[in-house]
């Protein structure tokens, strides 16, 4: 079993994958996740109507943040130069929700999952964060990778 893991050596021992002989080809990353919230709550946020400022530019500006620290956040994982890193958050009033998606790119030997998923992970934190005196019953769910591009294992799109 060890031996199928790209993160463990022969022994089980932890190591960082060696990209050094992989092409350089352009990589996409999109993932997304939501803050299921109040109704209230919601209004507030696509308001502007709240103690701390804008919910959206902060969780925005905070997804990106993360984004470019994905290295220094998940072990073994490697410091990839970003390109672009877009964090967008919708409303979603059926669902009572704010809808984060982040679109990660870079031309290198390695992928953009992890900085997507980092970004939207901390967007969603943050929006927590910037609601919790309002509403401390908010649900973070459906964090996934829904479409990568890039590299040896080509194209993957989240079936549904």
């Amino acid at each position: 079993m060890a031996s199928d893991l790209t993160h463990l050596d022969s022994t089980g021992q932890a190591r960082m994958v060696d990209v050094g002989g992989k092409p350089v080809t352009a990589r996409e990353a999109v993932a997304e996740g939501r803050v299921r919230m109040a109704a209230q709550t919601l209004k507030q946020a696509v308001a502007g109507d709240t103690k701390k400022g804008s919910v959206r530019a902060a969780a925005e500006i905070a997804g990106i943040m993360a984004a470019k620290r994905t290295s220094e956040l998940l072990p073994l994982c490697h410091q990839v130069a970003l390109s672009s890193v877009k964090v967008d958050i919708a409303e979603d009033e059926a669902g009572s929700a704010l809808v984060v998606t982040a679109r990660a790119r870079t031309s290198g030997q390695t992928g953009v999952e992890m900085e997507a998923l980092i970004a939207v992970s901390v967007a969603c934190l943050t929006i927590y964060d910037m609601l919790k005196g309002s509403d401390r019953a908010m649900v973070i769910e459906g964090i996934a990778l829904l479409e990568k591009t890039g590299g040896a294992s080509g194209h993957y799109r989240r079936p549904g």
